[in-house]
């Protein structure tokens, strides 16, 4: 493959044509030479195809694989491992692989032992819905999202032109961090926010449903994902998210002890540290 990328002149395939995937598509089409989805699940092919999505469509990888230029595996975590292990048999050309997954660690150690012929980058959108499938993506899903990028020792200037060039054509915003970095910073902030979501609907009462109201729906509203989606989140990032459920279960004890003893000064104190928190973590 020649030095330099240009993303209009590319074939560019998406691996998992769901929520992600999807939305990536719809943003990308026009603005590449051809736009191939892989995907596992036929009818998603097919509404896919049928929405002018996608210009062709595969279940099978090693189909149109040799055609691509661009491969962006789109799948839960531990489905984009498998898949880095597979495409040393499935394609025999150069090309560029970035991944969107939602943990970082395990992934780049599986694209590191890659054959040379592969060029690959780590990626990961900050932004999605609880809903998942093709039937929910949007094609401004990623916009002024930020969009963290890892990269290995031995990624080239064209893996990080393309996913640059990616990143810019979605709307979204770069920010490059170590895989040990971002790993210990999702953990907080968007694996344990699911924990909890998961938490707070499991343990209320169905007879309440009548009393349901805007605060619970927002803090409950990642419990909505399923979980097929996060299981291998939590098994690449266990350590990270235990440390997490740590920090929150402390926070928590200091409160549930404020509460408890009727000290209202301190019960005051530590609800305003939150609120300056929250604008600290959001007012940005």
């Amino acid at each position: 493959m020649e030095s330099g990328f240009s993303l209009k002149d590319s074939t560019i395939g998406i691996f998992g044509l769901g929520l992600m995937g999807g939305s990536l598509a719809m943003r990308l089409k026009g603005h590449c030479a051809r736009l191939i989805g892989f995907d596992s699940h036929p009818p998603t092919l097919e509404l896919a195809l049928s929405k002018n999505i996608i210009d062709h469509a595969s279940a099978d990888l090693a189909t149109f694989l040799p055609q691509v230029d661009l491969l962006i595996l789109a799948t839960p975590v531990q489905s984009i491992i498998n898949i880095i292990q597979r495409l040393p048999s499935l394609m025999p050309n150069p090309c560029i692989i970035i991944d969107l997954g939602s943990t970082k660690q395990d992934i780049l150690q599986a694209m590191s032992i890659l054959p040379e012929r592969f060029d690959p980058v780590g990626g990961h959108p900050i932004c999605g819905k609880e809903k998942p499938g093709l039937e929910n993506a949007d094609p401004n899903l990623y916009q002024d999202a930020p969009f963290v990028t890892t990269l290995l020792e031995r990624t080239t200037h064209q893996a990080k032109s393309a996913i640059t060039q990616l990143i810019s054509t979605i709307g979204a915003r770069l920010i490059e961090m170590t895989a040990e970095e971002h790993d210990r910073i999702l953990a907080s902030t968007s694996h344990l926010p699911f924990l909890l979501s998961s938490a707070l609907a499991h343990s209320t009462s169905p007879d309440f449903a009548s009393l349901i109201g805007p605060g619970f729906r927002s803090t409950s509203r990642l419990a909505g994902t399923p979980a097929r989606m996060m299981m291998g989140i939590f098994k690449s990032n266990q350590e990270n998210i235990l440390n997490s459920i740590r920090q929150f279960r402390n926070s928590l004890n200091e409160i549930e002890s404020a509460l408890q003893d009727e000290n209202d000064t301190q019960l005051e104190l530590l609800l305003n540290q939150s609120r300056t928190a929250y604008k600290s973590l959001t007012e940005n």
